[in-house]
């Protein structure tokens, strides 16, 4: 079976699954008792990543939490980047669990690579607490080992192409439109970055404020026929594949659509809000759909466009921002899931959260999010629809796959700062990934 056949027919599920979404309309937590005591005094710790809006506005979704439990206490420690949350937990665990939090933020890999060490929590024993009937398969595959569910979506996100357009005119740059590809992003970025643009603040302004984390995946997708891994958890791009990406940097960096290696590095780590394209810094960036809100903010016409390609294919998959997970080592589960369920099916939290962790997966907070969303909301959610007619369905990561940010990272600072070709990071990061795969 062809790739195209192979992806229209899962796509076609996912049409299905997300009418089915759209058209519920009933709401409200499931949130059973279980050996759930209320009148035990608990005190819960919770974390994720995310900017001070994030922070602040989780930190209404828990007051009105403890409103509801009296008995809860819960304990905010959120840090700005993924990689912060995930190196934490990465000593926590080490040590056996007892130190990390009881409730965490989960992506990529993390929630098989944790489900197989046996550090998360398995959900169906708590599924008086925490009511998950009504997502869609495909959005817990990423949760799942061997048929035991560790997490739950927070959202469904599909990379895009975030272009600023009044960048392009103050370049005098021709706009992209739909249908463009690596070439044209190299000859406009060069030359927007070429140009010695600057901000309001005085800032320069680059082509393409890039982390490579955010479209590798889509790039993938786009050279090989599954994408970056198979359905067995193999790779399934070739070091001829990475070596093109990396190609594509280097004419980036060559011709001044990128910023200085040491800034392309530095921007790594950085949340929404601090990025150079938020600060109108750049004219195109990469990121997934619930972030046009942040980016909307970077100039009054900011548009939302599938990444270029340069195949047949576009590469984009609808894929689950984050997850909730529990920690196995909590000693108070059952108040963990009850604190899971308030975010993901509360209709209170759901009118604070919206779709700023992606797309409700459920079909009754879905309902409660859909008449409010903003402008950009709006926007993205448009995008989510373009995905499901042009878009593919990606086999998920893999818990070897975990280093694979950290390793296109690392590569990419090889060729930029010149301590490495494109063909030898390519080679090397097939070898390094295939290893940790096995």
């Amino acid at each position: 079976m062809t790739r195209n056949l192979r992806s229209r027919a899962a796509i076609g599920s996912i049409a299905v699954a997300t009418a089915l979404v759209l058209t519920s309309c009933s709401g409200g937590s499931q949130a059973g008792g279980g050996e759930f005591d209320p009148d035990e005094e608990i005190e819960l710790e919770m974390s994720w990543w995310g900017d001070d809006a994030r922070a602040t506005m989780f930190a209404e979704v828990i007051d009105l939490f403890e409103a509801e439990y009296p008995n809860i206490t819960v304990v905010e420690t959120p840090v700005g980047a993924p990689d912060d949350l995930f190196n934490r937990l990465a000593t926590d665990f080490a040590g056996g669990g007892d130190t990390a939090p009881d409730v965490f933020a989960l992506g990529g890999a993390k929630p098989q690579e944790y489900g197989e060490l046996g550090a998360l929590l398995d959900l169906s024993t708590v599924s008086e607490q925490v009511d998950y009937s009504n997502y869609p398969d495909f959005s817990l595959t990423n949760a799942q080992v061997d048929d035991t569910l560790y997490g739950l979506p927070t959202g469904g996100n599909a990379t895009a192409a975030f272009v600023n357009v009044d960048i392009f005119e103050q370049a005098g740059v021709e706009v992209p439109s739909e249908g463009w590809d690596w070439d044209d992003l190299i000859e406009a970025a060069n030359a927007i970055g070429s140009a010695g643009l600057t901000n309001a603040a005085g800032q320069q302004i680059y082509g393409l404020d890039l982390r490579i984390g955010d479209i590798i995946g889509t790039y993938s997708g786009q050279v090989s026929e599954l994408g970056m891994y198979d359905w067995e958890g193999a790779l399934d791009v070739t070091a001829e594949d990475i070596t093109g990406w990396y190609e594509i940097e280097q004419q980036l960096a060559d011709g001044g659509g990128l910023p200085d290696p040491s800034v392309v590095t530095a921007n790594w780590q950085l949340p929404p809000d601090q990025q150079p394209f938020t600060l109108g810094q750049a004219a195109v960036t990469f990121g997934y759909s619930n972030l046009m809100g942040a980016y909307a903010t970077a100039g009054e016409n900011v548009q939302m466009m599938l990444p270029p390609t340069s195949t047949e294919t576009s590469g984009v998959a609808l894929l689950p921002s984050a997850f909730w997970a529990i920690n196995a080592a909590t000693p108070h589960p059952e108040a963990a899931a009850l604190l899971v369920d308030w975010f993901l099916n509360e209709p209170a939290a759901a009118e604070l959260i919206l779709d700023t962790r992606g797309v409700p997966f459920n079909p009754d907070t879905l309902a409660v999010v859909a008449p409010l969303l903003s402008e950009p909301g709006q926007v993205a959610a448009d995008y989510v629809d373009v995905v499901l007619e042009e878009g593919v369905v990606a086999p998920p990561q893999p818990a070897g796959g975990a280093i694979m940010n950290e390793l296109s990272q690392r590569m990419e600072s090889d060729v930029l700062f010149g301590k490495a070709t494109p063909e030898q990071a390519g080679q090397q990061w097939v070898d390094e990934l295939g290893v940790a795969l096995q």
